[in-house]
């Protein structure tokens, strides 16, 4: 298969949070057919919260640029691969986590089974994925609504987001 570009969403509120999304991003590069090629700041976030959920640490959150010559669900299936690898446990939806890999985008498909969407559906309405998204890949375009990555994280309030050196 030729490679694609793709964009991945990282986050983790449990643990060594920055050494967790380090060691993530080595791990990624040194998988089969991915190579890491661009990574943004890291950006300590609030939670997303429920309102009936307990309160939980603050996030570190960034994103990064991969090549690859897997499909998409090769792709997905590496991820979560490499999520249970730093002790991801799925007990809730919206709890805290070691660590959060989420595929944004795979050149400009546009994919919706059961299991995985491209791009992933709640990416736009998130500042802690399109702030650190825009600082890597400003022009591409998201594939349904047309408009690049920076215009779309414009239009998002970037208040609760602490870029770390």
């Amino acid at each position: 298969m030729k490679s694609a570009n793709c964009a991945i969403a990282l986050g983790s509120n449990l643990g060594n949070s920055q050494l967790i999304l380090e060691s993530a991003l080595k791990a990624l590069d040194r998988s089969l057919g991915i190579s890491v090629e661009k990574r943004s700041h890291w950006y300590q976030t609030k939670a997303v919260t429920l309102p009936n959920s307990p309160p939980q640490p603050d996030y570190l959150n960034g994103c990064a640029l991969l090549k690859t010559t897997l499909t998409p669900a090769q792709l997905l299936q590496t991820l979560l691969s490499i999520e249970t690898q730093f002790g991801r446990v799925r007990h809730e939806q919206w709890g805290p986590r070691t660590l959060d890999l989420d595929l944004l985008l795979f050149n400009d498909v546009i994919l919706n089974t059961n299991h995985l969407k491209i791009p992933h559906p709640r990416m736009v309405d998130r500042a802690f994925v399109l702030v650190p998204l825009a600082e890597i890949a400003p022009d591409w375009l998201e594939p349904v609504s047309g408009k690049a990555i920076a215009q779309l994280a414009q239009a998002l309030d970037p208040s609760d987001l602490k870029k770390l050196n």
